[in-house]
């Protein structure tokens, strides 16, 4: 039933998203707060294949995506609200589509969340996360079952013609996926995305320098600040198989933190056989954020919706509190028992 719903689903997607694209449209693209490959992977590959329709496009972002991301083709041209305020609520008030990419709930968008609240244009969602606000959107490309949004943008511009796959779109596309995988080593689930994987490893840059740009470009005091997170800051509880590395803002000050800093930190000790679940806590200005990764069975986004405001995927989610830092981690230490059968089962 559910497999017939989401062809339904897609089906009528391609039926009204093949209208507005056709339409030559003032449209603007968003995505989450903190943006990773996959957003703005996303975010810019779908600008230019619009764009190629005639349409008229802006994409727009909460708040500066990492470093490592920046040489990324036509990175340049996103609009970042907090540093471009003025410019990205003139582009959402005037848009007649918002296309709301690799998030599915407004609260997600950060600071855009209200200038898009205030719209009524139509809305379309393009994502990959558990539990969409159907309810909200014109149209929907949903699903949970692929590794990306990435994967499913690019589904999408191959059912228009693989000719639509342009070297930067295919290299944009490319960023997603392997980050969203991180470089393959989870959340694939069939082998159609490796079957798109080489599609676009045809036309994009070369693999190598791909890999190269988002994985070996870090700052001294990134790695600093990996090395310090490990040694220092990294607690395993053996009772619970697992891990927790929390780093409040003295830590991250120390280091001269910059966006994407902490990008990947929290997968080092799954690297542990002992270890089913991996939590990495950070003070910002105003919340305390959690990034949780789990292995095998072990669902980190019921854990993450119940008790942390947040969610996404089985092996991978995320939350927030808003509370001192040190409440944080005791809080997060105080709902382990209720798991502990679960994560030491694990597979």
């Amino acid at each position: 039933m559910q497999a017939f719903t989401e062809v339904m689903q897609v089906e009528q997607f391609f039926e009204r998203f093949d209208a507005v694209i056709q339409s030559h449209k003032r449209i603007v693209l968003a995505c989450h707060v903190n943006p990773d490959g996959d957003a703005i992977g996303s975010v810019l590959a779908m600008s230019e294949f619009l764009r190629g329709f005639g349409n008229e496009v802006n994409m727009v972002v909460a708040n500066d995506f990492p470093e490592f991301l920046h040489w990324m083709p036509d990175s340049e041209a996103i609009l970042v609200f907090e540093q471009q305020p003025e410019a990205c609520k003139a582009a959402i008030a005037e848009a007649e589509y918002i296309i709301m990419l690799d998030f599915n709930s407004l609260s997600r968008s950060g600071i855009l969340h209200n200038e898009i609240g205030k719209t009524r244009c139509p809305r379309i969602l393009i994502d990959h996360h558990r539990d969409p606000e159907e309810n909200m959107f014109y149209c929907l490309y949903s699903s949970t079952c692929v590794s990306s949004t990435c994967e499913i943008v690019t589904e999408i511009i191959l059912h228009y013609g693989k000719e639509y796959l342009t070297d930067n779109i295919s290299t944009n596309l490319l960023v997603g996926i392997m980050t969203d995988t991180g470089s393959f080593a989870h959340s694939i689930y069939h082998p159609r995305t490796f079957d798109l994987v080489s599609v676009l490893v045809e036309k994009a840059m070369s693999y190598s320098y791909i890999h190269e740009m988002v994985y070996d470009t870090m700052s001294e005091n990134r790695l600093r600040l990996l090395g310090f997170a490990i040694n220092n800051r990294m607690e395993v509880l053996d009772d619970y198989s697992t891990a927790i590395i929390a780093l409040n803002k003295s830590d991250l000050d120390s280091f001269n933190y910059q966006v994407g800093d902490t990008e990947g930190v929290v997968n080092f000790p799954l690297s542990m056989s002992k270890i089913k679940m991996a939590v990495l806590v950070t003070e910002r200005q105003d919340q305390i954020r959690l990034s949780f990764r789990s292995k095998g069975s072990f669902s980190v986004h019921e854990l993450a919706n119940k008790y942390f405001k947040g969610g996404g995927h089985t092996n991978a989610a995320g939350g927030t509190l808003t509370c001192s830092f040190e409440e944080a981690v005791e809080q997060l230490k105080s709902v382990l028992p209720e798991y502990k059968e679960m994560l030491n089962q694990a597979e």
